[in-house]
Parts: structure tokens; sequence; C-alpha cells
């Protein structure tokens, strides 16, 4: 295990939850330039700016409106017109409904849907949820539900199980680096759903997920090979070039072609090796994230990756 998963990488999980330091980072300029690398903007227009200039470079989107943990009914209803209303944007753009891969996609945490709101939370959750799909399905977009911590793992599957039996195009996210993962992707696999397959973000026990970086590397090939074999449509979410080598052989090895699996990565990073994979012929769709509330996710992404973090501290050095 490194310095930077073992010491580094907890603290500034830790720090993805401080009001105190989330309230700093706001008012900070270089902060907000720094995250403009990773988030395009807080408004509809920045994402639909970042979303032309993607497709324009044959590369599909996923686009996620920030926000998570909302504390009332009213907080949920918001989120789910601010997806509304980007879906119809979307759909503004008139793309193809027809492609194997949707071009167009939005990603929703079901936490910024009501999920924990103490009285109904799973089923205003599955409500709103129903509610964006439903829109998505008339605009010609997809969905995909994002994990969050381990503790939602049961109540966000359980959820999806029933969105598809109506959405069957429905996708989400599993992470390779809890240990449940595997029998996960078993079952989602064998009912023919979109995975979305990530090493994982959070902070996580080690009763529930692998610590050691080189075991959740392991765990994600296990799973992939899990999902090139099965029926589904396998989405890899990774930026470490194994992974990305080695999806390629899988498909390969289970006779998939080219639209049959997709590359997913972020929005700022290793944007040459999208390119590339693009103008092989591959799907590469990017997550585009956008909104007021960047703070979390970009510092999620200053835990996962030792360059990010470098970035933002040469960054903080060379202001002038």
């Amino acid at each position: 295990m490194s310095v930077f998963t073992s010491v580094a990488r907890p603290a500034i999980l830790a720090a993805s939850r401080s009001n105190r330091l989330r309230h700093s980072a706001e008012r900070m300029p270089v902060t907000r330039d720094v995250v403009g690398r990773f988030v395009p903007g807080e408004t509809v227009d920045d994402a639909l700016a970042a979303v032309s200039a993607l497709r324009d470079s044959d590369r599909l989107v996923s686009v996620d409106y920030l926000g998570e943990d909302v504390t009332d009914v009213d907080a949920a209803e918001a989120t789910v017109k601010a997806y509304l209303h980007l879906l119809d944007a979307l759909g503004a753009r008139g793309e193809s409904r027809d492609a194997a891969a949707r071009p167009l996609e939005v990603s929703l945490k079901l936490s910024a849907l009501g999920q924990a709101l103490p009285v109904d939370g799973d089923t205003i959750a599955f409500g709103n949820a129903h509610t964006i799909c439903r829109r998505a399905q008339q605009v010609g977009a997809w969905v995909t539900v994002d994990a969050e911590d381990h503790t939602t793992t049961d109540s966000t599957l359980s959820i999806v199980r029933q969105l598809r039996t109506e959405f069957p195009w429905l996708g989400t996210v599993l992470q390779a680096y809890l240990k449940r993962t595997e029998a996960d992707c078993a079952e989602f696999a064998a009912s023919g759903a979109r995975i979305r397959l990530c090493k994982g973000a959070y902070d996580e026990p080690a009763s529930v997920a692998y610590r050691d970086a080189g075991e959740v590397s392991e765990s994600y090939l296990r799973c992939l090979r899990t999902l090139m074999a099965g029926e589904g449509y396998p989405m890899v979410a990774s930026h470490d070039p194994a992974i990305v080598t080695a999806a390629g052989e899988l498909a390969r090895k289970f006779g998939r072609g080219v639209a049959e699996f997709e590359y997913q990565m972020l929005y700022g990073i290793r944007d040459i090796e999208q390119r590339r994979l693009a103008a092989e012929g591959n799907h590469v769709r990017v997550y585009v994230p956008f909104g007021t509330q960047w703070y979390g996710y970009f510092v999620r992404r200053l835990a996962e990756r030792p360059a990010n973090l470098m970035f933002f501290l040469r960054a903080l050095t060379h202001r002038h």
C-alpha cells in the first residue's frame, strides 16, 4: 500500500465531508480556477458547451447535476426539476436515438433524490428517479444511477431493479473495491443490464472493502471478466492504463465488438487517451459534472489519483 493510499487519501476524503473546508474552498479564486479542469461550470449552459465540444470529437457523454444528501422533500423535488430541465436541453440537440449506445446520458445519485430522508426515503427516491427516467425516454437519452457509500448499496440496487422492469436500458454503477461486487456483477450481467464498473471513491472500512490498491485492481479485473462474459453492456470506468488495455483484450476474448461495451472517463482527465480510443472506433463516454455543489466531487477526484492532487498543489504554489 502506498503512502498516498494509506495516509493522504483518507485525509483528503475526510476533507470532502468538512463544511468548514468547503466554505473556505468556495471562496478561493484559485480553487475555482482549478476546479474548472474537472467541472466545466455551474449552469446547464456550461454543461451543454462541454457536451458540444465532446460530441464534436465523437465522444459520448454522461452529464451529472452535482448534488447529494438532500435533507427535505422540497430539495429533492428541486433536483428533479433540474434534471428535467437538463434532459430537455439535451434532447433539443436532436441526437440519434437509434445508435447502439445512446450518445446522451445523465447520471444521478439517489441521495440527491431523497433516498436518505427519514420517512419513506426509498419510496420518494424511486418516484423521483422514475420521473427522470420517463423524461429521458421521451427525449432519447439514457440514465445511469451512481453508487455512493456502502451503506446505500442495498437500497440503491433494489430501486434500480424496480426501475429496470419499466426502463430496461437503465444503467447502474458497481464499485470494484466492495467485496460484494463480484456477486452483484454476476446478477446484473445475467439480467442484461448496463453496468458502469468503477474502482470506488469513498473511504470504506476493511470489513466491506479492499483497502490495498493492488487488491482493488485485481477485484476490478475479476468483475470486468464477469461483465464481459455476461449478457449486459459493460461500461469500463477507469483511467488505469492496465485496465483500459485489459478491457480491450477481454472484449476480444468474449467476442464483443466495439459497439458492445464502452470506455468511460471523467471530464478533464486523460483527454488525449479519450480521443485516441474514440479515434480507433471505440465507444468512449465522458462523465461531465456541473452545478454549484462541486466541492465533494472535486475533493474525491483529488483523493483518487496523486497526479490530480499535485496539479492542485502546483496551482496554489504558482498563484500570482
